[in-house]
This record gives structure tokens, C-alpha cells and sequence, in this order.
């Protein structure tokens, strides 16, 4: 089968287009036909050897859309996504023809999406909904989306306005000039971050913190009384939070919570799946790839030019 095999660390040069043999079926595990996943920044950590625990070589690719091609448990053709657990660091993951996954990391699905679209939900929509839940979103909340013209930002931003048609949600970005395209995706206005501050003096009840650790202290700070923040994502590349004082930095009655992908479930996949159809939200990629281009694809998501979710479709 085709795949793509990083060998070492390093650039998306390290991307290699390779032929490699087919998984083999084994006990509790199903091979999976992929016919598109999602291109996640974690995977890019993972290529420049970020990822303390991944040996090389690895395919990487931590989610999938695509069809049953052989099981013990799973019916051959049942539709089916996966995310998270190890796949593509642990194990070999999506970047490829066939994959094999736990049989409990795969999830069967009823849906009539075209695969582009379908390869944009598992990871990015799922995490995305999971932070709406946590932070407990009312009609009249002021929201910020911090990393707004990310995957998971406008994927959040989607998912809210769908139910929320008139509720006032903020982004921020390092770059102005996306700040059309994200008013168009949904965003009520747009807020430059400097180096991790906030440009403005603007209060929220709700925060969606998917740069991270590195500027979670400056979110807080614009936290009204009894606000959250959701701590989400990491791309500020900082992995940790240091220097936090619970007491001080949550004085004004504000919450620090987060969201787990990895807190997965077939009812919960279910459930997210619903929520996009009785909402009729749009999920469609901004970028579509094909297996070969796959240096390009990480190329584009890890350029300040980069927006929205990127998707691989494999014929």
C-alpha cells in the first residue's frame, strides 16, 4: 500500500511517500480502508520530534474516516471514524491506504457526507463541541475564541452560531489580515494578539483557549466574574502551565477548565454527529489534499497563512 513514512525528525521534508506492506489483521484490532482524515498540528509537533514518546520510523495520522476492509467484530463496508488513542504515535496511523485500529478506537457511522467533509469532523469537530459543552454557553454570553482561524476555531465558531444565530463571539489572531474571511465564517469581530496579549480592554464570559499554557494567565484576565476558560489546544507551543498561583489568578470567582479529546465514546460521537445535522452546520475543509501531496498539506497548516481545517482524501 501507499503510505507516508517519517523516518526522522524534521521538516515536511521527512514526509516520504512510500509503498509499505499492508497491516495484517490481528486479534481485537480491524483494518481499516481510509479514505480521508484530518491534518492536526499535533502531527506536525510529532514530525519535528516533539513527541517525547514516538519512535521512528512512523506513520503518523491521529484520526480517520473510512471503510471496514477487514474485522472479527465490524461488518466489511460499514463506515466508520476513529480518533485519538495512539494511533500515529504509538502504532502507525492514517497517513495511508489501510490502517489498523483497536476495534474499541473505531466508531460506526450513518451519514450521506461527501468524504471531504466527513474526514473534517472526527478530531477537529469533537473536540470542538466538547469545549462548547464545558464552558456552558447561554444566549447572552460575550465569547472569545483565541487561535480563531484555526481548525478547531472555526470549527467551534460554526458549531455555535448554528444554535446561537445572534450571540456576540470574539476571535483573536496574530494576523489581521484573515480578519474578513473570519467575520465571514461566523466571528462578530476580530482582536489582534501581540505576543500572546490581548490588543484590547474587552471583558468575556466564556474564553476558548486553544493557544495554550503560554497565554492562558492573559485570558483569565479578561474574564468577567463567575467567566471560564477552556483550555483546549496547544498552539502556542508551550506544554505546560508554570508559575500559577490557583488563589491569585482565579480571584474574581473565574473557572479553569479543559477538554480531553480523549474522553471518547460511540454516544458521544453519536451525539456530535446529530448536533451538525439537526443545526445544518457547514464542515466543510478549507483545503483538500491527496496522500502525495502531503508535504504541501503540512507546509500550508503550519504557515501563518494557514486557516481552517485541512483534510486528506485518498481515492
Amino acid at each position: 500500500m501507499k503510505a507516508i513514512v517519517v523516518y526522522e525528525a524534521g521538516g515536511s521534508e521527512k514526509l516520504v511517500y512510500s509503498e509499505v506492506d499492508k497491516p495484517k489483521l490481528k486479534e481485537g484490532w480491524s483494518l481499516v480502508k481510509v479514505k480521508g482524515f484530518g491534518i492536526n498540528r499535533s502531527e506536525i509537533f510529532t514530525r519535528k520530534g516533539y513527541s517525547p514518546n514516538v519512535v521512528f520510523p512512523r506513520i503518523l495520522g491521529i484520526e480517520c474516516v473510512g471503510i471496514i476492509e477487514n474485522s472479527k467484530v465490524f461488518n466489511k463496508g460499514e463506515k466508520v471514524v476513529s480518533i485519538m488513542g495512539e494511533m500515529g504515535r504509538e502504532y502507525d496511523g492514517s497517513y495511508a491506504e489501510y490502517v489498523l485500529i483497536p476495534d474499541h478506537q473505531i466508531y460506526v457511522v450513518e451519514s450521506d457526507l461527501a468524504w471531504e467533509d466527513l474526514a473534517a469532523i472526527p478530531e477537529t469537530y469533537y473536540t470542538a463541541l466538547g469545549s462548547l459543552k464545558n464552558l456552558k454557553i447561554e444566549q447572552n454570553d460575550k465569547i472569545l475564541v483565541r487561535a480563531a482561524s484555526s481548525g478547531v476555531g472555526i470549527a467551534f465558531v460554526r458549531l455555535l452560531r448554528a444554535k446561537f444565530k445572534d450571540i456576540d463571539i470574539y476571535g483573536s489572531t496574530n494576523n489581521l489580515a484573515k480578519k474578513e474571511i473570519l467575520i465571514k465564517e461566523g466571528y462578530t469581530n476580530i482582536i489582534l494578539d501581540v505576543n500572546h496579549k490581548l490588543q484590547t480592554e474587552l471583558m468575556f464570559d466564556k474564553v476558548l483557549e486553544l493557544v495554550g499554557p503560554i497565554s492562558i494567565k492573559d485570558s483569565i484576565k479578561h474574564l468577567n466574574e463567575g467567566g471560564i476558560v477552556c483550555n483546549t489546544g496547544l498552539l502556542g507551543g508551550k506544554w505546560y502551565l508554570e508559575e500559577f498561583d490557583p488563589i491569585m489568578e482565579l480571584k474574581n470567582s473565574v473557572y479553569l477548565t479543559t477538554f480531553y479529546s480523549g474522553n471518547v465514546s460511540k454516544e458521544k460521537i453519536q451525539e456530535l454527529f446529530d448536533y451538525i445535522k439537526e443545526y445544518r452546520v457547514n464542515v466543510k475543509p478549507e483545503r483538500i489534499f491527496r496522500l502525495k501531496d502531503i508535504r504541501e498539506a503540512h507546509d500550508y497548516l503550519d504557515d501563518k497563512k494557514g486557516f481552517g481545517k485541512v483534510v486528506c482524501v485518498i481515492d
